[in-house]
Parts: structure tokens; sequence; C-alpha cells
């Protein structure tokens, strides 16, 4: 009896996903007659584009219809936005974004804001055989600063979030980027970037990011710790939030929950950077999080800036949002001063 039922549960799932990775190719072709025949790749299905190597950050798909790669097998889907929200949320789609680039980073932009520290950086190994990216204050004194976790996007562990590092070192912190991949170099295309999140492993990551807060306390004597994260990233600061006594926790649109059970873990505040546009970690979630949060009473600011996209604040795409990313970064400066200096 368990196995026909287990049989039936397996026959039902592979049905849904059937459904929800439904080819597009019909649908598009519908509107061909109002097209100009010279973006007539766009009426080709994305699995047809992909297998004529065009690159899959510039697949394209009709005007009501969203791109997304499958977790499973990094191939493209062309669904409705609807469709896009449940796969993402569900974790059973990726964002597909343009390539990084390690020229592309925030640093010029966010050097705007006045800092007070020259900074010097070192690679340690924090937990097990994983290796960081710390950089802090450099002072001649014996001076103990407060400190943060950063934790990268899918990409892993790159040049961007080092220079992130480095920026909050600048304003008098010990900022340690984390890497949950625990791999030589991060990814630089969306399916480098799938393939090392499809393999990652939660527990190992809870384990890794508390390893992180025990290393700066026992070796820095940090007296208070934070936590920031983006993107893949913005998630697992939550999770760490969920796992471990903090003192602050920030969130850019990383995946949130609305269990107030799991929620009632945190005592300190919380800020969360979302965007309004964002079909994986959409507005009404993001609500949900918020109200569960002020019902809990959790110290929270909750922003979502309604005209941008997710990853805004990565400047490797044309998601970037400049003005949006440095005010975001403002009010991250002013919550780490109120929640770890004072």
């Amino acid at each position: 009896m368990r196995r026909k039922q287990f049989f039936a549960m397996n026959l039902a799932a592979t049905l849904l996903l059937s459904l929800l990775f439904i080819p597009v190719s019909a649908v598009q072709l519908e509107d061909r007659s109002h097209v100009h025949n010279h973006i007539d790749i766009a009426y080709k299905s994305p699995h047809s584009q992909f297998a004529d190597k065009v690159p899959l950050t510039t697949i394209k798909c009709s005007e009501d219809l969203e791109l997304i790669m499958k977790k499973t097998n990094g191939m493209p889907a062309c669904v409705k936005h609807s469709t896009a929200t449940i796969l993402l949320e569900r974790g059973w789609g990726i964002h597909v974004l343009p390539d990084y680039k390690n020229e592309d980073n925030n640093s010029d932009l966010l050097k705007e804001s006045k800092s007070s520290f020259a900074v010097k950086t070192l690679d340690v190994t924090y937990f097990e055989n994983y290796t960081g990216y710390l950089a802090m204050p450099d002072t001649e004194d014996q001076q103990s600063f407060p400190a943060i976790i950063l934790i990268h996007e899918f990409w892993g562990l790159n040049e961007n979030m080092k220079e992130m590092a480095e920026q909050l070192a600048s304003h008098g912190y010990l900022a340690l980027a984390v890497d949950l991949y625990g791999v030589e170099e991060a990814a630089a295309t969306s399916d480098e970037a799938r393939q090392l999140m499809s393999a990652y492993d939660q527990e190992q990551g809870i384990k890794n990011m508390r390893g992180a807060v025990e290393y700066l306390k026992t070796n820095y004597g940090a007296q208070k710790v934070g936590s920031i994260g983006w993107c893949f990233g913005g998630g697992q600061s939550l999770v760490l939030a969920l796992n471990e006594q903090m003192d602050a926790t920030v969130i850019y649109y990383g995946r949130v929950i609305s269990d107030k059970d799991q929620l009632s873990s945190i005592n300190w505040p919380v800020l969360g950077i979302f965007a309004g546009l964002d079909t994986g970690i959409t507005v009404e979630s993001v609500n949900e999080f918020e109200k569960a949060l002020d019902e809990l009473g959790i110290p929270n600011e909750i922003h979502i800036y309604p005209d941008v996209n997710h990853a805004f604040a990565n400047p490797s795409g044309a998601r970037y949002a400049p003005e949006e990313t440095k005010d975001a970064w403002e009010k991250t400066l002013t919550f780490f001063e109120s929640t770890l200096k004072q």
C-alpha cells in the first residue's frame, strides 16, 4: 500500500512539473503576425534557441512570458509570470542573470559614503577547510570592532563580495566574506552558479556560517556580530538568524518566511531590502514576512523599491539600479551603526 501511495505521489509531482514547464513555442507563434521578421528568434522555443547555441542570457520569450532556468538541469524555460513566481519561490527554478565579470562591482559608487579607516585584508580559514576573505580596519591600537558576516549571491565568493567586505571594513567593522560553496573559483555564468547552488548542503552551510561567527568572536574579540547577504545570500542571512544568536540581520532580496514559530527565535533588529518587480521574492511574501515580524515584536525596517527587479544592487547586468543601490547602502550603514556600534 505504501509503495502504491509513494508511486502516486511521485507521478503527481512529475505531472505538476511537466505542466509548469510546458513548452511555449505554440503560444508564442499566435502573436507572430504583428512582429517583424528580424526578431523571429523570439518565436522559437527556448530549447530550440538553446540548441542553436543562443547564449542563455539572450534567449527570447514573448512579452507575456518570463525566462527562467530549471534548477535540475539548467535548461531554459519561458513561463507565465505567475508560474515563474511559484517555481522561484519553491526553488524549482532559478533567475537567469547576466554573466558575472570581475570588473563589475559597486566599489566606486559606494565609496561616496564617508569612511574613516584604511583597510587591510587577508584570506583566513575560518571553518574546517573553508577559506573566507577578511577585511578589517588597519589601525595600530588593539581596538575591538564589531563584526559582520557577508554571504555571497549564488555566484559564490567573488571579487564583488570581497570589495563589499572592504567597504564595510572602512566604516569600522571586521568584515568576513564567507564561502558557502568551498570552491576555488566563483561562478561566472548562471548555469555554473546553478550547479554550485544545486550541490549546496544547507545543514553544512549552517555549520559554516555559525563557524564564521565563532571565528570572529574567538580570534578577534568581536562583541557584536551581524550578517548581510544578497539574493541566495540574503536567504542564508535569514537562515543564520534562525540558527544563531546575532545582533543584526540584513537581507537583500533573499527568500523570506512568515512562520512565526520559526521567526520567534529572533530577538534583534532586521533590515530587509527588496524589489517591487521581483517575481521570485514577491511583494506579497515580503509583506507577510514584515507582518509576522511586527506581530512578534521584532524590530524591523522593510524597504521595497517599487520600480526595480531582483538583483538590482548587482552591477553586472541590466537590472542594476545605481540610485536605489546607493540609497539601500546608506540605509544599511545606518542600520549597522545603530545595531552594532551602540
